[in-house]
């Protein structure tokens, strides 16, 4: 079985994220960048389909130079091959156009599932998997908590509320992943040292047949204006008495005469 993985390199969520001097957007420079982390779960899936069912595993990514990293971070947990789109016309790309992106390269290669993770957690927009799913004319199927391959279909099972839907698509699909569907494993060193030689493809959007006119910055459909960090919050106020009742009607004391909220 062929599979592919959507990756994308997104700052780590330890970092300390700071608006850069233009006010819609963060400063990159300090910044420490990882592979997103549901879509580590896509790649340790994908692993697990093809230790079971055989096959390969191919992670496909858009961004810089440095994506690179995090490409090559899968290839360490042990898939096959990478291809990265690298074009500095792709940069600064919305959702759509990244899809567009995504879409093209892996039309261009043998597939029978592909897996992303269900957002990335610097933007949040949930739209990226759903999309290549349409451009490419193939079911979709979100937040998917476990999977498994049958006969020509996968079988998913979503949360909502309540309770557990079941869904079943045939092959090729897409599906997006959900916490609890696995627990990524670790790159080990020898699978690090193999990742250094595993192929790498890089690809620009003259490659993919791709009009820089449909993606990049300056096309987008949807723009930051403005970003603005939260507000401070107040610093914890400590009651101190002698006894639990007293504690409990000195808080009552301060919801109704200061908070005004009873």
């Amino acid at each position: 079985m062929d599979i592919v993985v959507l990756v994308k390199q997104v700052p780590d969520t330890e970092s300390l994220v700071q608006i850069a001097g233009d006010g819609a957007s963060i400063k990159k420079d300090d910044i420490k960048w990882v592979m997103n982390p549901y879509d580590e779960l896509a790649v340790e899936e994908a692993l697990r389909i093809k230790e079971a069912k055989g096959g390969s595993v191919t992670i496909v990514s858009v961004g810089p130079q440095k994506t690179q990293e995090t490409i090559r971070t899968a290839l360490a947990m042990g898939a096959d091959k990478g291809i990265h789109i690298n074009d500095p016309l792709a940069e600064g790309s919305d959702s759509l156009a990244t899809a567009k992106i995504l879409a093209a390269a892996v039309k261009a290669i043998p597939f029978h599932l592909i897996i992303a993770g269900q957002r990335a957690v610097d933007e949040d927009n949930y739209q990226v998997g759903a999309a290549v799913a349409e451009l490419l004319g193939i079911p979709h199927v979100s937040l998917v908590a476990k999977a498994e391959i049958l006969d020509g279909k996968i079988r998913c099972q979503r949360a909502v509320e309540g309770g557990t839907v079941v869904v079943e698509a045939t092959l090729p699909a897409l599906f997006t992943t959900q916490r609890g569907l696995n627990e990524p494993r670790y790159a080990s060193l020898p699978g690090i040292m193999k990742a250094k030689k595993k192929p790498l493809e890089a690809k620009t959007l003259a490659d993919l047949g791709l009009d820089p006119a449909a993606v990049g910055a300056a096309h987008r459909k949807v723009v930051v204006k403005a970003l603005r960090l939260p507000p401070e919050r107040k610093a914890v106020r400590m009651i101190q008495a002698e006894t639990p009742q007293a504690i409990a009607a000195e808080l009552v004391r301060i919801l109704h005469e200061e908070a005004k909220l009873i």
